[in-house]
């Protein structure tokens, strides 16, 4: 054998760490996600919609439900196609509140907290029709 053949980087302690130092962890992308979420509470407050109540219709959803996503506190899958796809529909959604539903998607889509391939996959196939946002979202900047 000759050298080339073992001309793999070797993982020493040192390039471990720039590893981590260079890419997200698990843990860092599930708080990344975390706080988009929270963000969706703080844009329906911002537009006056302050109640538990008022959150849940605004965002065409059930109390319970409300309180689940609004609280930030997800498992590792973060929210589901099927309750996005409910929330977007929603007439009295505030715009600010779509915006920031639509950044997680993309996110979410890109792979930005962390899901494998098959799970974003599924994911963007139960959006909506299968539709891209990014056309609802430049709708909203406007």
């Amino acid at each position: 054998m000759n050298e080339r053949s073992f001309s793999k980087t070797v993982r020493t302690p040192a390039n471990v760490a720039l590893e981590r130092q260079t890419s997200p962890t698990i843990s860092h992308m599930k708080a990344m996600q975390s706080t988009k979420i929270r963000e969706l509470r703080q844009a329906l407050v911002d537009a006056g919609v302050l109640t538990l109540d008022q959150q849940a219709k605004s965002l065409g959803v059930s109390r319970s439900t409300a309180w689940a996503v609004l609280k930030g506190n997800h498992k590792s899958s973060g929210l589901s196609a099927t309750l996005i796809n409910r929330m977007l529909a929603s007439p009295q959604l505030p715009r600010s509140a779509k915006k920031i539903i639509l950044e997680y998607v993309e996110e979410k889509s890109t792979g930005a907290y962390g899901h494998g391939m098959e799970r974003l996959r599924q994911f963007r196939a139960r959006l909506a029709n299968g539709q891209s946002f990014d056309a609802a979202e430049s709708r909203v900047a406007d």
